[in-house]
């Protein structure tokens, strides 16, 4: 019996998607498992990039063994159903590893069709408690874990020494154009203990209110970030409205792990986190952060905020820190993964 996974291309690694898909490749790798597919491309030519692809799945068809133990990080678009009869028709096993459900913010299938696809698998490590039970409770039968946060790679070592002074710099990495983080353009009309330090493509100054509280840095790579970042916290927000996480990106927080937070937690960042989001538990649980229900909220929050109780979850995130860069939750989630008999 071999434990398998399936690598294919990936168009850069900017994007928080392909960091964790790429990240959990490297992870398995070092874990042992076969890459049943070609190599690990990057291709950005769209062309290049399905044939890399199609090409590594039907190499897969013809490496899986009887009794192989087959990772795949969902979703694979239009090959994961065809993947999964294969390994099946070749005696081996299918684990899905979430980083997107189609049904929510994109709407590519209705729940039932997602239900379904992922029903071809024998085994499901969701992203958090709350994603699974939402999977369990829309009629899916297949056995189901969690990963609770994405790990996170990198040789960067941020900087451990600054001390935080109010007010406070909040620190937010991401989409920063109107449309889908409007919050960002009213935000600063509630500031006053703190500062916001916006990191991204997108953002337009003069349009937001209470301009005077934010600082524009432009975008910065992920790694360059990790040693450079301006901040004493991570802000984890997504949406139209500073009052709760709203839309279809900001109500998909009950249920995802922005990657971002593992960013943040990396860079040696508390987390600020909407306190409906599905990694609240997560933040509260290890004391890495602060979970509020409103940005209007953050202030007073700020305010009354000790030395002693900053200095105690800046030590809890240097912990969960090592955890994400030694691949500490994909290793375990993996390792709880249990079939008649086990397949790690």
């Amino acid at each position: 019996m071999r434990n398998c996974y399936l690598s294919r291309n990936y168009k850069g690694v900017d994007s928080a998607g392909n960091k964790a898909k790429t990240d959990i490749e490297h992870i398995m790798e070092e874990m042992g498992y076969v890459n049943v597919g070609l190599r690990q491309t990057r291709y950005t030519n769209t062309v290049l990039a399905f044939l890399a692809t199609l090409a590594g799945v039907l190499k897969s068809v013809f490496s899986l063994r009887r009794d192989d133990c087959l990772v795949l990080q969902y979703p694979l678009k239009k090959y994961f159903t065809f993947v999964c009869r294969v390994a099946h028709f070749r005696g081996a096993k299918v684990v899905a590893v979430i980083h997107d459900l189609g049904s929510f913010r994109r709407r590519k299938l209705t729940v039932e069709q997602e239900i379904r696809r992922l029903g071809h698998s024998d085994y499901i490590i969701a992203l958090n408690t709350k994603m699974k039970d939402w999977l369990v409770g829309h009629g899916c039968r297949v056995p189901v874990g969690e990963l609770e946060i994405f790990d996170y790679l990198s040789e960067t070592v941020a900087d451990v020494g600054k001390k935080a002074e109010k007010p406070y710099e909040v620190l937010y990495a991401g989409a920063l154009n109107y449309r889908k983080n409007t919050f960002l353009y009213e935000v600063g009309a509630y500031a006053g203990a703190f500062r916001l330090n916006l990191y991204g493509g997108g953002f337009e100054l003069d349009k937001a209110k209470g301009g005077e509280h934010i600082s524009y840095k432009g975008f910065v790579k992920s790694d360059m970030l990790i040693a450079t970042a301006e901040g004493d916290f991570g802000l984890v927000w997504d949406g139209f409205s500073v009052d709760a996480c709203t839309g279809d990106f900001g109500e998909y927080l009950k249920y995802n792990n922005p990657h971002k937070t593992s960013l943040y937690i990396r860079c040696n960042l508390p987390v600020i986190i909407w306190n409906q989001a599905a990694l609240a538990d997560f933040v509260r649980d290890n004391g890495i952060g602060i979970c509020v229900g409103s940005l209007t909220e953050l202030d007073n929050v700020l305010r009354s905020l000790t030395p002693e109780r900053y200095a105690e979850m800046k030590k809890n995130v240097a912990t969960i820190s090592r955890r994400l860069q030694s691949g500490y939750y994909i290793r375990k989630a993996l390792s709880e993964v249990d079939f008649q008999r086990r397949c790690t």
